[in-house]
């Protein structure tokens, strides 16, 4: 089972690593939701863990509909974390009609090869988030995908978080999110039998 703990500094990234964490996703601005962190805790983090490290790329807080500026700010900023050698980015677009920008996103997966690609809990946001991972596997950079199923909690959405995984066809790993803690993390392991589960508390308390 993969557990990756959501971080927003150097001393919880440290610390999850100490916990047992398989991996960490590395945001800024965890108020927001995640942005993109600064280069230099993404510098030190790389210099200083073994384990895998995601990187958000998130110009800024609020909705996930870019301006072509956005995107173009989006794409210097993976640019800039390929030649750090980061192993994986965390990204998500939608369109104005609430379905994923499939164009914009398919552009910064190919841009970003070979670093891996997990599209963010901006498919929650969809009417359908099971389709929404039919859609991205017509993107193969793309090789996982963030969600509660919909809901605010992966509990709440394990049905959904279910066929998710099934609609991912074994390409996409279906990392699943929402209140998960290393004190739940079993039981919703027994919901939903995900590969990976994601959370700010998911090895314990990080400070």
């Amino acid at each position: 089972m993969v557990k990756e703990a959501c971080i927003k500094s150097f001393e919880g990234a440290k610390k999850a690593e100490e916990l047992g964490a398989t991996q960490i996703e590395l945001c800024g601005r965890l108020d927001l939701d995640g942005i993109t962190p600064d280069m230099s805790l993404v510098e030190e983090v790389l210099n200083s863990l073994s384990i895998h490290t995601k990187v958000m790329v998130r110009p800024r807080g609020g909705d996930f509909v870019y301006t072509e500026e956005e995107i173009d700010v989006m794409a210097v900023t993976i640019e800039f974390l390929k030649k750090m050698d980061v192993q994986e980015i965390v990204l998500g677009l939608l369109t104005k009609q609430n379905n994923i920008d499939l164009l914009a996103t398919k552009k910064l997966a190919e841009l970003a090869a070979p670093m891996k690609v997990t599209f963010h809990k901006a498919i929650d946001e969809l009417k359908d988030p099971v389709e929404g991972v039919r859609q991205l596997l017509s993107i193969p950079e793309i090789t996982g995908v963030l969600t509660s199923g919909g809901k605010p909690t992966a509990k709440e959405g394990a049905k959904v978080i279910k066929r998710m995984i099934d609609a991912g066809q074994g390409k996409i790993q279906i990392i699943a999110a929402g209140k998960v803690t290393n004190t739940n993390l079993d039981d919703i392991d027994e919901l939903i039998s995900a590969d990976a589960y994601h959370g700010k508390l998911i090895v314990g308390e990080l400070g």
